[in-house]
């Protein structure tokens, strides 16, 4: 059996408004906690219906940057490095409960929303959703692909 590298995509074989990954991300009450073991941030609002509840949320919300590293996820598996990632940035727009029976899934497509033929840099647009709500607005990764 033979293992062939992943095939970095080149930006001539890209168009504006490709859709280049998509992606979805289940979430529970356990991955969080998995994940605040993981990053250090025991905020209980990660945990205790109780303390979300207290300070006006809905309920347990899943971290912030939990969710930005399950939506540039699908991006570095298709470029096949995460080194070839430039730059990534998002703006926190509605946070993600993450129900005690149901959890929650995390919707991620990557679209492709410019190209630099001199940088030889696509600009990967994001559209990251819950329930079909956006909850990262303006989520923007730089690739190279030189």
């Amino acid at each position: 059996m033979t293992i062939s590298a992943p095939v970095t995509p080149t930006l001539d074989s890209l168009t504006l408004g490709d859709i280049v990954a998509e992606s979805s991300f289940p979430l529970t009450r356990d991955s969080l906690v998995r994940y605040a073991g993981a990053s250090g941030d025991f905020n209980p609002i990660h945990y205790r219906d109780d303390v979300a509840h207290a300070v006006g949320l809905p309920g347990v919300l899943a971290h912030g940057m939990l969710t930005m590293g399950l939506a540039i996820q699908p991006v570095v598996d298709w470029v096949g490095d995460s080194s070839r990632v430039l730059d990534y940035q998002v703006r926190f727009t509605r946070p993600v409960p993450v129900d005690p029976d149901l959890g929650a899934v995390v919707t991620v497509v990557a679209k492709v929303g410019a190209l630099d033929a001199d940088a030889g840099v696509a600009r990967i647009d994001l559209t990251v959703t819950f329930n079909s709500v956006t909850v990262l607005g303006k989520a923007q990764a730089r690739v190279s692909l030189v």
